[in-house]
């Protein structure tokens, strides 16, 4: 379901669009599209599942956020709302942020890499050891951010085209039963990738800031 008369009809009543319960065939529950045609009751429902309870101020802001990229944009990701969130309503001044990155990789010396991180405007720096150039520059950050956050998903696209391409990582991160997306680019994809992973760090510490809005 897409249109936004039919989801707010669906949330209300499930069987005033539906024949059955999903249940009753297999499936968990409806599965609600989110489009530009989706309204706020919707994209309330689906942030809940997420594990973002809003309050009506911040809903509006992020609601306001989602109906411009879903002008731009068919269908509306969980990505594309934790992005939204974060920046709309949990962001506040980064807590790490990267200076410096120096890799060192190749068919015959071991992936290292050498890091300085700012940590709430402290400066430290560390090296470290990987399985690959990008591992190497995670195992760094993780070390002087002193975390244990698990890296659930890690993707690389294409921005641009040709060989000097800007490349755009993503990657999600677990702590404390907490989940945040990071995002990084630039046109050398292990800067992109630090980047991505210090983002992502951020937005897991936005979200520490502040248990309440979960549900879970």
């Amino acid at each position: 379901h897409e249109a936004g008369i039919h989801q707010d009809g669906v949330l209300k009543n499930p069987l005033t669009y539906e024949i059955m319960k999903p249940e009753t065939v297999g499936l968990g529950s409806n599965s609600l599209v989110l489009g530009k045609h989706s309204g706020k009751h919707a994209l309330q429902a689906h942030l809940k599942e997420m594990g973002y309870d809003l309050s009506r101020e911040e809903l509006q802001i992020v609601f306001k956020k989602f109906k411009t990229l879903a002008d731009k944009k068919k269908n509306i990701e969980d990505e594309d709302l934790e992005s939204i969130v974060t920046e709309g309503i949990l962001r506040s001044s980064d807590v790490f942020s990267l200076d410096y990155l120096h890799v060192t990789s190749g068919t015959t010396v071991f992936p290292m890499a050498s890091v300085k991180l700012q940590i709430n405007g402290r400066k430290t720096q560390d090296s470290h050891y990987g399985n690959g150039p990008i591992d190497a520059a995670f195992n760094t950050i993780a070390k002087l951010a002193d975390t244990d956050a698990e890296l659930l998903r890690f993707s690389i696209s294409a921005l641009t085209g040709g060989t000097d391409a800007q490349g755009e990582v993503t990657v999600r991160l677990k702590d404390e039963g907490l989940i945040a997306l990071g995002r990084g680019a630039d046109s050398d994809i292990i800067v992109a990738s630090a980047k991505a992973y210090v983002d992502g760090l951020n937005r897991l510490e936005y979200l520490k800031k502040r248990p309440k809005q979960l549900l879970s």
